[in-house]
């Protein structure tokens, strides 16, 4: 599976205005929520229970939040740009600039870990992020996911 397979045009935000964690939470998950019909505050309150447990921030300006629900029966997965950088609580203290959100069904544990595999493994490819955080808009980002994305 290609992440193209599951990314949408209207779940890629390149301007994020989010200034903390909460508030990127907020901004990743409204397209999500239009996209499930699940509550736009449910969608935040799970995540933020998901980060109490320990933050998707794995460093390098990257942040991957993520979560199963068992109201979804198909994936959501936005993508957020924030030239800025925002206080993630990332494990090595810096500003996050890309943020991976991922959403999955409940009972999918092997396409979950199989997609936060792939996603983790194309940010640490330098020039890869280096492309996402110049580009202007959601289709320059859907191009650079295409070009780097590899079937397994």
């Amino acid at each position: 599976m290609k992440l193209l397979d599951v990314l949408r045009k209207e779940t890629v935000l390149v301007n994020m205005e989010a200034q903390d964690k909460k508030g990127v939470l907020e901004e990743l998950t409204m397209p999500a929520a239009k996209i499930s019909n699940i509550d736009h505050s449910k969608l935040v309150r799970m995540l933020m229970e998901r980060e109490r447990l320990g933050t998707t921030g794995i460093g390098g300006g990257i942040g991957i939040p993520h979560g199963k629900l068992k109201e979804l029966d198909t994936v959501i997965l936005c993508v957020g740009l924030s030239k800025k950088g925002v206080d993630f609580d990332a494990m090595d203290g810096k500003p996050v600039h890309i943020f991976f959100l991922l959403f999955t069904p409940e009972g999918s544990t092997e396409l979950h870990l199989m997609l936060l595999s792939k996603i983790s493994k194309l940010l640490k490819n330098e020039i890869f992020k280096q492309r996402l955080l110049e580009a202007q808009d959601a289709d320059a980002v859907l191009e650079v996911i295409e070009e780097y994305d590899e079937e397994p």
